[in-house]
């Protein structure tokens, strides 16, 4: 358990090729809470069909910030897909944040997305649609049964990246290429 609570929290689940899920197939997914229970997680690397401008009038906050608009809206997870995630850096917290780690928090509260709206939100963030979750032993077995790469999670890869690089990226940090790698792997 880490200084949060939490076994596999603030790492990446990073989809391996043989992983032919249609909504988790080269995913890259942050577990943001884990524990004896079950774990729960949003995919960084999904764009939804939405923006973020347009997410802003469907709540009826205003933003006269044309990137901030622009900025694509993600599809987290398959869990609760018409409910808001926010991922973010900064020093506070706000109404209904989980720490996923130091300086890293998730938030399901209007407050933050209007914070962003008026310049004075979280330095990095990102927005999705919807998370992803599992049950209790669920993603140990998952894990085991060689679904999934476990990283430790990177700024870069949530917030700089371009979407499309953040699956090589992830596993690139370990000195995996996954466009190399096997699709299938074996126990000895």
């Amino acid at each position: 358990m880490d200084e949060h609570g939490q076994r596999f929290g603030n790492h990446l689940l990073i989809a391996l090729p043989s992983l032919r899920d249609q909504y988790f197939e080269r995913s890259v997914t942050l577990v943001c809470q884990h524990d004896g229970d079950g774990a729960m997680g949003v995919m960084v690397n999904r764009p939804s069909e939405y923006t973020l401008g347009e997410v802003f009038r469907q709540m009826g906050i205003a933003s006269e910030d044309a990137a901030l608009q622009a900025q694509v809206v993600l599809a987290g997870g398959p869990v609760h897909p018409e409910r808001g995630f926010v991922l973010h850096d900064g020093d506070h917290a706000f109404d209904s944040s989980l720490e996923v780690a130091d300086g890293l928090y998730l938030t399901t509260s209007r407050d933050v997305l209007e914070a962003m709206a008026r310049g004075d939100g979280p330095k990095q963030a990102l927005v999705a649609l919807g998370c992803a979750g599992w049950g209790e032993g669920q993603l140990e077995q998952e894990l085991i049964d060689d679904s999934w790469l476990l990283v430790p999670s990177r700024p870069d890869v949530l917030f700089q990246l371009p979407i499309a690089q953040r699956w090589q990226a992830a596993a690139g940090s370990i000195g995996i290429d996954l466009l190399n790698h096997a699709s299938h792997s074996g126990h000895a």
